[in-house]
């Protein structure tokens, strides 16, 4: 007999979260994609009719962990605030069995945010001590809580549109990071900072580059909004540029899309990706200009997530 699979909500993801080291898991999977034990196709988007929207498929299969699967993510248009969900279907490999859907809501903030905690260990200075997060929401919450133990971190400055001190938000990142500043423009917060996180759902730049200091490391995220870009395309032609996944990254994130449309960049110009760096296979940033890290979120990486929480529900 065949076991159903299981079905994991909000709240069931929640209560096995603080089981997972989700940074190891990351770690894990990525330094398994260098050494082509997974594989990632390209995610695929289907536009809706009459602009109400899109849907996203991420997919990915790990032959070290015996599973496939797909994150399935719409962005629905209403009258009001856009409605965005994720759900991640889990399989065996090997049984071809359903094991698990998944509830990829929080998850795709953790794995998001503990892949680019994988890029800054892997690509920051060693030295680096002053560290700034574009962004005050629960994304950006879960890129510091990734990363506040990689360095010894001096400095760190905040900056969000909407954020102010005294609010219940900045109340919050009190809590989180006591002695976090608050900075009056982003690029003000810039300018000395040795790592840059952009932790936004901006679909345009949010931050001059010119701000950026040689050397710093300037880490970018995705979002649903098409072509989205936290950075001037313009930006890639002047930096060390590196990604989640070499592949398909490059025709998937938009300053890198509107870059090689516009400014003459091209996806050879990319020094490495993130399996490249796990194992050791591309040059590390050489000193002189900024490193930029885009990731724009695999299917592998809500797999490996979902996994290790399948795995604790059934512990």
């Amino acid at each position: 007999m065949n076991t159903p699979p299981i079905i994991l909500d909000a709240a069931a993801v929640a209560k096995r979260l603080p089981q997972i080291d989700v940074l190891h898991e990351m770690r894990q999977l990525f330094f398994g994609l260098g050494g082509a034990q997974a594989v990632q196709p390209p995610q695929t988007l289907t536009l809706l009719p009459e602009n109400k929207g899109d849907f996203i498929t991420y997919q990915g299969a790990d032959t070290n962990t015996g599973v496939f699967g797909a994150k399935l993510s719409p962005y629905l248009v209403t009258e009001g605030k856009p409605l965005i969900t994720a759900w991640t279907v889990l399989m065996s490999s090997e049984t071809g069995q359903p094991l698990c859907l998944c509830d990829a809501g929080v998850l795709t903030a953790e794995r998001t945010a503990a892949t680019t905690a994988l890029a800054v260990d892997l690509l920051a200075g060693k030295n680096a001590e002053k560290i700034v997060i574009i962004g005050s929401g629960a994304v950006a919450a879960a890129h510091w809580r990734h990363v506040q133990n990689l360095r010894p971190w001096q400095q760190v400055k905040l900056y969000s549109p909407n954020l102010r001190t005294g609010s219940d938000v900045w109340a919050q990142w009190q809590t989180i990071c006591p002695y976090a500043v608050c900075a009056e423009s982003a690029d003000a917060a810039v300018q000395d900072a040795d790592v840059v996180m952009l932790c936004t759902s901006s679909g345009t730049p949010v931050v001059d580059h010119a701000a950026f200091k040689p050397n710093a490391l300037v880490t970018s995220i995705s979002t649903n909004v098409h072509r989205a870009h936290e950075v001037e395309p313009a930006f890639l032609n002047t930096a060390q540029v590196y990604c989640d996944y070499r592949a398909t990254t490059p025709i998937t994130a938009g300053e890198m899309v509107l870059a090689a449309q516009d400014h003459g960049w091209s996806a050879d110009d990319l020094r490495g990706d993130l399996g490249e760096l796990s194992i050791g296979t591309c040059p590390t940033p050489d000193d002189g200009s900024p490193v930029f890290f885009r990731s724009v979120g695999l299917g592998l990486e809500d797999i490996a997530i979902a996994h290790a929480i399948y795995r604790a529900a059934c512990a």
